[in-house]
């Protein structure tokens, strides 16, 4: 078996040397941080970017077995913002020059939700004179949906796959056809041939899963050829079917180190994308996000969601920061930056290089 600094002297990893660094501890473990943090400096530099979370709609047509906003949860107080409450948000991260926002909402598939969309992507555009990138997380969509967003001026798209090992994700899903593992990686490509800088991600120490598991994400990242990850520890919600498997689970300590190897391992292996430190990881340790800076992280997604409607958007309990409005969370999020030796991007996008490096391959928008 080779030592942990002679795999980081690698150009390239197989599954096993994954797998190794995955489970390194102590020492090694401090080791794949640094070096993750080392090459995100070299590669990327030594800024991190804003999005501004704009989570504007509990509402959620599917029924993830993991999700605290899924269908079938009936204590949940479903909200939709309005569109001039989304268009204020946006203003709000203009003016504070985060160069970037997300809109993200429960999955819904609808002629109605696709236009109102379009609608606000345009409405966006024009009211920030196309300052602002936009990215979406809404779930799968038909591929023609996804060409009218695009077109309409959306740059990016966050569909996290979950898990790629199709029997887990049966198994956190139910098995009704309208939660297909198939499904969701069509979407993937589908995005990516659009033009789309196509981002996914995992939970990380589901039930069931396997170090194997989590390698094997991994290098689907690296076989994509992903432009940016989102991922974080499974945290349970007691309104789920998979609560019923909390005893099963890794001790939050560990699932909390293992999404920082995640995060430090998937920067060694694809040195320019952008990776997110995830809110999850605060919801852990009070200095989550920090940490996933240290071990290579690029992102983070200050919540500008009004304070209102933000303790109704719980996909796991304990969520941070539910609370604040958006005037703090920004000043709270600077000063994490700061405290991880980064410097924050203002008024920049912010886009993958990843993508930067592939666009010329890419039909013209």
């Amino acid at each position: 078996m080779n030592t942990i600094s002679s795999i980081l002297a690698q150009s390239s990893f197989s599954e096993a040397d994954l797998e190794q660094l995955l489970t390194c501890e102590g020492d090694q473990m401090q080791l794949l941080f640094d070096t993750g943090k080392k090459i995100k400096e070299i590669y990327i530099g030594n800024k991190i970017y804003f999005r501004g979370l704009i989570e504007f709609s509990n509402i959620c047509h599917k029924d993830c077995y993991y999700c605290g906003i899924r269908r079938s949860n009936r204590l949940v107080n479903r909200f939709n913002l309005t569109d001039q409450e989304i268009l204020d948000a946006a203003h709000f991260a203009d003016e504070c020059n985060f160069g970037s926002i997300v809109l993200q909402s429960g999955e819904i598939s609808s002629s109605s939700f696709t236009h109102r969309i379009t609608n606000l992507i345009s409405q966006i555009k024009h009211q920030t004179n196309g300052r602002l990138r936009i990215t979406l997380s809404l779930g799968e969509q038909a591929e023609s949906v996804y060409k009218q967003w695009y077109q309409a001026g959306a740059h990016r798209y966050l569909l996290r796959i979950e898990t790629t090992n199709p029997e887990l994700y049966s198994k956190i899903h139910p098995s009704d056809g309208a939660h297909d593992f198939y499904r969701r990686l069509d979407c993937l490509h589908a995005l990516r041939a659009i033009g789309f800088q196509t981002g996914t991600g995992v939970m990380i120490g589901l039930p069931s899963q396997t170090i194997q598991d989590l390698a094997h994400d991994l290098l689907f990242f690296e076989q994509f050829g992903i432009d940016m990850v989102g991922m974080g520890p499974y945290l349970k919600h007691s309104q789920t079917p998979l609560y019923a498997l909390r005893n099963e689970l890794l001790p939050i300590e560990q699932r909390f180190n293992l999404t920082l190897k995640m995060i430090a391992t998937l920067r060694i292996l694809m040195k320019d994308i952008n990776i997110a430190a995830t809110t999850a990881l605060q919801a852990i340790d009070p200095f989550g996000r920090e940490k996933g800076i240290m071990a290579g992280a690029n992102v983070i997604m200050p919540n500008i969601t009004p304070g209102l409607y933000r303790n109704d958007y719980l996909l796991y309990e304990h969520k941070p920061c539910t609370d604040d409005e958006p005037a703090q969370c920004r000043g709270c999020l600077e000063a994490r930056v700061v405290m991880a030796g980064s410097e924050i991007g203002y008024g920049d996008w912010g886009d993958s290089f990843h993508f930067v490096g592939r666009k010329k391959n890419l039909p013209d928008s």
